[in-house]
């Protein structure tokens, strides 16, 4: 049967579950007093949106968010969604660079940030990107270092710093505009317009600004939920961060496009997470293998009901088979499945179902999206593989982005001129469908979900006086799937310690970026014409810290 996909916006696509299930639980918060129905969540999104409108914030406007899952995000999503704004993504661990470079190159007109996440205060970074907040009116910000920078939303817990709009007053501010001009507004927005910008690492060391339109979310979202059988039954909780499309689409949006309930966690606890099964009868939810990991290894495990429990995604790096069998039987998870994709696929191409065998579930990523192709080529040349012969990953279909932000040219390397977008994954099609994934073509860890590209980091330690040269590759990890291992050639007459390293690291870069390996020494493993290997330098670094048992994981 033809798919059917949804021609709707964010925004249409709330008010319609609204207008269906007004007086279902749309969110139920467990640490917090924040529940809603469809109907009051929908009338508080487009308060917030006429909240924006009256700081000056328009159609078009990059407006970027920078929190946990707080009910403040998801606010702010769909409320700059439906007065056509384009909502920027900010990774919860960014320090003062990195959030300046994106805060730049996205263009943000304004950002909402709550307090600060695991020791690192936002507060404080951004008043060192902007010290004239501490002396403009809210609202009117001219930052020298950020001058398309107007507005500094305030959605932490304590008094509202100077300079900054407090959260609460958007709701005031919302009266300033009258309802008509935002339903105009609201109106004249299109499905295939960016409504939302993710940045990922980038080969180069720059990150790129995926840009994804309604349309890609919104189907793909609902595909996810199909696949999952998601109804009005069930209550996901949501313990991934919502600034991955992990936590954006495949749960958030899937749950929004089946009526499910959501249960957000504002960051993962195992300990919490298990408490939040319990307490809110949770029916499914997604996690990275480390989550679901940390969850079984709980000394607590055992005295939680799992006996509600249906079905979840266990995606964001490789997945063990070994705990995706755990996870089917202890957790009671029997329809748990397996999505495979990248953020410029918004993210979803394959997925297991939950009619496949668990075998097939264990050892495969499923088959491809309705209305995604999907395909196996050969990286050299470009030609199609048939079944069974490992090439590089394509897909091409509704859920492929619109393109990096500016950046044409990278655009045009990732996005072939027939609308193939190539993974940098090797893969392999069994004669049935089902695709497995191999390895990588790209220069990339993948650490618990996190995508890290060495370049970056190799760039990173450039910088340091004292050191000639960097290699950056990642090594096996049971727990995270890969660590972050440094191999460092210091300067003739230079001395410095692995503790040094990783100091000089935590200070220019988030916190799952640094490196929990650093290798000292006098030169790199080379091929006859002098270029590094890598591949050489891993089984090296596997011998040297004995990680031999984590290398034979398999996954799927």
């Amino acid at each position: 049967m033809q798919q059917k996909f949804l021609e709707k916006t964010l925004g249409q696509q709330i008010a319609d579950m609204a207008a269906k299930y007004p007086d279902d639980n749309m969110i139920d918060y467990t640490d917090r007093d924040y529940s809603r129905t469809w109907k009051e969540f929908n009338d508080e999104c487009e308060t917030i949106a006429r909240g924006f409108m009256a700081l000056g914030l328009k159609k078009g406007s990059h407006i970027s968010i920078w929190g946990t899952n707080v009910p403040a995000w998801l606010l702010t999503f769909f409320g700059s969604a439906k007065m056509g704004g384009i909502l920027v993504t900010v990774n919860t661990s960014y320090k003062v660079f990195e959030l300046d470079y994106q805060l730049k190159q996205s263009d943000s007109e304004a950002i909402v940030l709550i307090d600060g996440y695991k020791g690192t205060s936002y507060i404080d970074i951004i008043n060192e990107l902007c010290p004239e907040l501490e002396s403009c009116e809210p609202g009117k910000l001219k930052s020298r270092r950020l001058p398309l920078l107007k507005s500094v939303i305030y959605a932490g817990e304590g008094e509202c710093p100077a300079g900054m709009v407090d959260w609460k007053d958007l709701y005031t501010l919302a009266e300033k505009t009258p309802i008509e001009e935002f339903e105009a507004v609201r109106d004249s927005c299109d499905c295939h317009e960016v409504v939302n910008i993710q940045y990922t690492s980038g080969t180069t060391g720059f990150p790129k600004g995926v840009m994804l339109t309604h349309y890609n979310v919104v189907n793909d979202g609902k595909c996810i939920g199909d696949r999952m059988d998601l109804s009005t039954a069930d209550r996901m909780m949501i313990q991934v961060p919502m600034f991955h499309c992990f936590g954006m689409v495949l749960s958030m949006t899937s749950c929004m496009t089946h009526g499910a309930t959501l249960c957000p966690m504002p960051y993962f606890s195992a300990k919490v997470s298990l408490a939040c099964i319990n307490q809110e009868r949770i029916t499914c939810f997604n996690g990275v293998p480390t989550m679901f990991i940390a969850m079984l290894e709980h000394p607590d495990f055992d005295k939680y009901d799992f006996s509600h429990m249906r079905t979840g995604i266990m995606a964001g790096s490789p997945c063990p088979i070994k705990t995706m069998y755990d996870v089917s039987e202890k957790m009671n998870m029997r329809d748990i499945v397996i999505v495979f994709g990248q953020t410029e696929a918004a993210p979803g191409c394959t997925m297991t179902t939950t009619e496949d065998s668990l075998e097939t579930r264990c050892a495969t990523v499923g088959k491809a999206f309705p209305g995604v192709e999907c395909k196996i080529v050969d990286p050299n040349t470009g030609e199609t593989l048939p079944a069974g012969e490992i090439g590089e990953f394509c897909a091409r279909g509704y859920n492929i982005m619109k393109g990096y932000y500016k950046m044409p040219e990278a655009t045009a390397q990732a996005i072939d001129k027939d609308g193939w977008l190539h993974f940098g994954d090797l893969a392999v099609c069994d004669e049935n469908g089902y695709y497995k994934v191999t390895g990588r073509l790209k220069d990339m860890i993948i650490r618990g979900g996190e995508n890290i590209y060495p370049k970056e980091l190799e760039e990173c330690l450039y910088h340091n006086d004292r050191v000639k040269d960097v290699q950056v590759i990642g090594v096996p990890s049971k727990k995270y799937g890969e660590e972050v291992c440094a191999c460092v050639i210091l300067k003739e007459g230079e001395d410095m310690t692995e503790d040094e390293i990783k100091a000089y690291y935590k200070e220019n870069v988030a916190f799952f970026k640094i490196p929990k390996y650093v290798w000292i020494m006098d030169e790199f493993p080379m091929t006859a014409s002098g270029k590094i290997q890598k591949f050489v330098l891993r089984d090296m670094a596997v011998e040297k810290y004995s990680l031999q048992s984590d290398d034979s994981i398999e996954t799927a």
